[in-house]
């Protein structure tokens, strides 16, 4: 790879113009590609297979108007009075124009909601009283019967007086006939009495059926109570938008309509805001943030190099990359559905791999410009040896990326795939146009005196090496190792969640949503949950209504809930739906703990329940991300030991650079746990809503701090060798091996961090803790682990640094990352400088 990679660079170098032309024209086809196949990026996460998604894809068929998209529309006064009549009437009008927009089934009308639950409730009062009259009618007839069926009682008792007296006088035969005419009378009267009986019980029954539908019906009323349209106040209402698609297929020119007409004609002293299900942004894929961290970044590269020529270089082709990167995966987001985040994740690491990777040649370069090298032979053989680190770090990178997709997640693979492809162009840009734009500026990367210095050729030798002391290391270990694990103490706190309209920008029209529903209706309407029952008869069926009572009364019952309302019934009525309001919002522990019961619970009086919502979505999309998160963390653990094992043929140099990732990991996740989800400096990092940590945010994490601690260990890890090799006991070694890439280490992890924190005050709520922690990660990852930790562990290992098992060392290829055999092949003044003096340390 190293010589092929020098031809590569020699190439370059010789025919530069050819090469900016060649990436210059596929820049250009990536813009036509984005033209041509760019569509709309999604702002919601979807893992197929889950809970909620199984619930979800039933109620499509059952059940389409409760699992189709929908979002809020708040409306509130300006001055907090209850709305007049114009005011409604003029919003009548725009809930009007809003049913007229394609894309959209219908819009609830919150005030003829509230209209038609009042009127309900005076029904349901009408029909108890009319219960009552009727019952206390029903009662004085069963007494006029009663009342008859005695007087019936002492007619039968006179006739059989008379029948006595009759014989008794001899006198029957002739009596009989009028006695037997009025027996006949008693006998109608008594079936007239017994007809009158079945029609008073069947009005009973009638009339008890009646009751108990109006009883479950006022039940129902009164469990739904805390679901209103219209606040308590009559001064805020909530109108939903139902749309013809599901979630998270309705489209953006649908949703800015909604958005349109009401702002185009906006009511007199209301104001209008829009849940985020509606009023979603996809984030700027360079925002100001991000400019000014690149810029950040140049005044870095400025210092390190010294030249705005050697400063610009390294910005230019990350740029180019990045272009590259970002138009070709955003060219796919038309066929394949795309997080929103996804290309700016890609954007990030493109910018600070792209950043340092040509860092790394143009520092080799430099080196050895200054040695009185040749410029062509020079830039050949920096891409060779240098590039040929940046090759192997890059695949490093791509292969942590890239096993995302072990996870089984697909939004998780994607963003894997697309940032593992801006790594890939990052590094063929490296060692490629790298070289031709070094050849075009010649000796300008040099400073001015560095010019001077090569043209007189004077060559000046690296100061002696000060050997660590034994104690100084020991305390440099436990130190590092004591203060990160300090500061991983809270990741052992950790909850993952999703960003709610609370974390969006408070001048924001989500947040303002948000919050007006959760002050005046309560937290959780904004965390609403959908409960499907399997009913065993219809609902307009004694027993299915029955049965439909009996799942709201237990789901009311439980702790944590406010409100229940039936949300619909399929159309053979068997399949109800239920909507459950939480007590508090989506992301409290409570609700989450909620919907664990609801699904522990299984069946209510033999009634199959599930659990559907976006709430309920976000939980479950947490929990398979949990789950994922240590199978990939061990994966990466595992890639680590092999690929260090290959690269440095050492047991220990592996095993300590790994802990030293792991140590970073978790540091920094404690990091983010300390301040996005426990609210520590919230202001210095305008976190003014602590919750639940960004649910892929750990595992995306591993990877990306994985690759990047990677290229750093490398980059110190080879110095550390090469010195090794070329004579240095092994102590002295890692002086030496520190002294050399601590450097270019410092000037990378800088302007990683640059790049990375320029996302740290994003707009959205989803980039924002990303850019926190591979920024706080790099500097920990650079600073502590590889400059103090890891030297000072393997000052502590001293011969057994480098210990490997002769099998084992037989059976591994040589991999000479640094490029040793290629400096052999192709001698030149580098090599030439003599090995420093040793100064032993106290």
């Amino acid at each position: 790879m190293a010589e092929l990679l020098y031809r590569l660079g020699r190439l370059a170098a010789r025919r530069p113009r050819t090469v900016v032309v060649a990436w210059a024209a596929v820049l250009a086809l990536a813009g036509v590609a984005y033209a041509l196949g760019a569509g709309t990026l999604a702002t919601s996460l979807t893992i197929p297979g889950t809970p909620t998604a199984q619930v979800t894809e039933r109620l499509e068929g059952e059940l389409p108007e409760v699992a189709g998209g929908n979002g809020s529309v708040v409306l509130r006064t300006t001055d907090g009075a209850p709305f007049t009549d114009e005011q409604r009437a003029a919003l009548a009008e725009r809930f009007a124009a809003v049913r007229a927009i394609e894309g959209v089934a219908d819009v609830v009308d919150p005030f003829a909601t509230e209209a038609e639950r009042a009127a309900a409730e005076q029904q349901a009062a009408d029909g108890a009283a009319q219960v009552e009259a009727a019952r206390a009618e029903l009662e004085a007839g069963r007494a006029r019967l009663d009342q008859a069926r005695a007087e019936l009682e002492a007619g039968r008792a006179a006739l059989a007086e008379a029948r006595r007296q009759a014989e008794a006088a001899g006198l029957a035969a002739q009596a009989e006939p009028q006695l037997a005419a009025q027996e006949a009378q008693l006998e109608a009267g008594a079936a007239e009495l017994d007809a009158q009986q079945a029609r008073l019980d069947a009005g009973a029954a009638e009339l008890e059926e009646q009751a108990a539908q109006l009883e479950a019906g006022a039940a129902l009323l009164e469990m739904a109570r805390e679901i209103r349209t219209v606040s308590a106040d009559g001064g805020a209402a909530v109108a939903t938008v139902l749309f013809t698609e599901f979630g998270f297929e309705v489209t953006t020119e649908t949703k800015e309509a909604v958005i349109d007409a009401f702002r185009s004609a906006p009511v007199d002293g209301v104001e209008v805001d829009f849940s985020a299900s509606i009023a979603t942004e996809i984030p700027d894929i360079l925002g100001v943030g991000e400019v000014v961290g690149v810029l950040v970044a140049a005044v870095v590269l400025l210092v390190v190099l010294g030249t705005l020529v050697a400063a610009g270089l390294p910005i230019l082709t990350a740029l180019v990359g990045v272009g590259i990167g970002a138009l070709g995966c955003l060219a796919l987001s038309g066929t394949v559905e795309m997080l929103s985040v996804t290309p700016v994740l890609g954007v990030m690491l493109g910018l600070a791999v792209g950043i340092d990777y040509s860092l790394f040649i143009l520092h080799r370069h430099r080196r050895q410009l200054r040695a009185g090298e040749d410029l062509v032979e020079s830039i050949a053989l920096a891409n060779g040896t240098s590039g040929n680190a940046v090759v192997f770090a890059g695949s490093t990178v791509l292969v942590a990326l890239l096993a995302l997709n072990v996870t089984g997640i697909p939004f998780l693979g994607l963003m894997g795939n697309v940032a593992a492809f801006s790594v890939a162009v990052a590094v063929l840009i490296a060692v490629t146009l790298t070289p031709a734009l070094l050849s075009l500026l010649g000796h300008r990367v040099l400073r001015r005196r560095e010019r001077a210095a090569v043209a007189a050729q004077e060559t000046t030798a690296p100061p002696p090496a000060r050997q660590m002391s034994t104690a100084g290391a020991l305390g440099r270990a436990l130190l590092g190792v004591v203060g990160l694990g300090i500061i991983a103490l809270p990741a052992a706190d950790l909850r993952l969640g999703l960003p709610d309209g609370s974390s969006e920008a408070p001048e924001s029209t989500q947040y303002q949503a948000y919050a007006t529903i959760a002050e005046r209706f309560g937290p959780g309407r904004n965390a609403t949950l959908a409960v499907v029952a399997d009913l065993p008869a219809p609902a307009d069926d004694a027993a299915g209504l029955a049965a439909e009572l009996a799942v709201a009364q237990r789901l009311f019952a439980l702790d944590d809930v406010v409100a229940v309302a039936p949300a619909g019934t399929s159309e053979d009525g068997t399949v109800a739906a239920f909507q459950v309001v939480p007590a508090e919002g989506p992301s409290a522990e409570s609700t989450e703990a909620l919907v664990e019961q609801l699904r522990e619970i299984g069946e209510i009086d033999g009634v199959p329940i599930a659990v559907a919502g976006q709430t309920s979505g976000a939980i479950d999309i947490s929990a398979k991300l949990a789950d994922a998160l240590p199978v990939y963390l061990g994966v990466v653990v595992g890639l680590s030991l092999v690929i260090l094992t290959l690269v440095f043929r050492s047991l220990v140099v592996p095993l300590v650079a790994t802990l030293g990732f792991v140590l970073s990991y978790f540091a920094t996740t404690g990091a983010v746990v300390a301040i996005y989800q426990w609210g520590w400096l919230a202001p210095v990092f305008d976190v003014h809503s602590p919750g639940p940590v960004l649910n892929f945010l750990p595992t995306v994490l591993v990877g990306v701090l994985f690759g990047l601690a990677m290229d750093y260990m490398l980059f110190i890890g080879s110095g550390v060798r090469e010195a090794y090799a070329h004579g240095a006991p092994p102590r002295v070694a890692v002086v030496q091996g520190l002294r050399a890439g601590r450097a270019v280490v410092t000037a990378a992890a800088l302007i990683m961090a640059s790049v990375f924190g320029g996302f740290v005050f994003a707009d959205s709520a989803m980039i924002r803790p990303i850019g926190f922690a591979l920024a706080f990660g790099v500097l920990v990852d650079a600073f502590v682990v590889r400059m103090v930790v890891v030297p000072a562990l393997l000052h502590l290992a001293g011969r057994g640094t480098w210990w490997l098992p002769r099998p084992l060392d037989r059976a591994l290829p040589n991999v000479d990352v640094e490029g040793a055999a290629l400096e052999r092949r192709h001698p030149h003044h580098v090599t030439g400088v003599p090995v420093p003096e040793v100064v032993a340390g106290s």
